[in-house]
């Protein structure tokens, strides 16, 4: 959000700057011809289910992501240090806390007994029909992006058609032609700072998540495996950013000091 506003504000500025006010962007014509016809275009595409999907599309792109990877090492090595103590059906009890559905279902079947083949050839399946639906709003946009700058043109063509039927009267000509570049400014504007930006955090999203659902049946396996805890956060660490590793560590070092203060102070009372 505070990208495509700093975008706008680059366009605002750059008129103000010329002496000319932005309010001329406000044309009826172009607008109608950028937008409906770029509307139309998507729903022609995609058809209507998917267009209505745009606000909140939109709304997941500009939110700021909170990566879930720390929380889900945690929860995993746990799960690796409970299940090689008291086995795998231990984890019955813990899983119910889990508010993954992802890793919730991953860790159910492990207790069900499923082999380890079956669990990641289902796991794996989800992650790519969730790729598959995440690739869709992004290619959306990204096919706006595409439409938006052609019916820009498309005014543009359409405002120099009537200058050109006006030609004995030129007085109008200078907004007739003043229109017509506004279509097409409208457009490239609105395809470069609104629909690319959001197709591209999209997919930028999607690959987040994709990287976290896979950390998470790396995780899964490796508890079905009965592997050592600590190779466990190992295998895990590899899917996490080193510097949001360092922090994360950091961070819960601090509050397992924290907590055994807090014990031997207890005691000591």
């Amino acid at each position: 959000m505070i990208g495509i506003m700093i975008a706008a504000g680059a366009v605002v500025v750059t008129f103000l700057l010329k002496g000319v006010s932005p309010v001329i962007l406000i044309n009826l014509p172009a607008i109608a011809i950028v937008l409906a016809g770029t509307f139309g275009a998507t729903i022609g595409s995609f058809g209507m289910a998917d267009f209505l999907r745009f606000p909140k599309l939109a709304a997941i792109a500009m939110k700021s992501y909170r990566s879930q990877a720390m929380v889900r090492r945690q929860q995993l090595v746990a799960f690796a240090e409970r299940a090689r103590r008291e086995g795998l059906l231990a984890l019955e009890s813990d899983i119910e806390g889990v508010d993954d559905a992802f890793l919730k279902r991953g860790l159910q079947m492990v207790i069900d007994g499923l082999e380890p083949e079956v669990v990641e050839e289902v796991l794996a399946l989800e992650i790519e029909a969730m790729k598959r639906r995440h690739a869709r709003g992004a290619l959306m946009f990204g096919a706006m992006a595409g439409y938006a700058p052609t019916f820009g043109i498309l005014g543009a063509v359409m405002g120099l058609i009537a200058v050109m039927a006006h030609l004995s009267e030129p007085e109008k000509l200078g907004s007739g032609i003043q229109v017509a570049f506004i279509a097409t400014l409208l457009a490239v504007g609105i395809a470069n700072i609104l629909f690319m930006p959001i197709s591209m955090a999209l997919k930028a999203r999607s690959a987040e998540e994709v990287v976290e659902r896979q950390m998470a049946l790396a995780g899964i396996l490796a508890v079905q495996a009965g592997d050592n805890p600590r190779i466990v956060a190992q295998k895990l660490d590899s899917f996490i950013d080193p510097k949001v590793l360092a922090a994360g560590l950091k961070v819960a070092a601090g509050s397992a000091a924290a907590a055994t203060a807090a014990a031997s102070q207890a005691e000591a009372a």
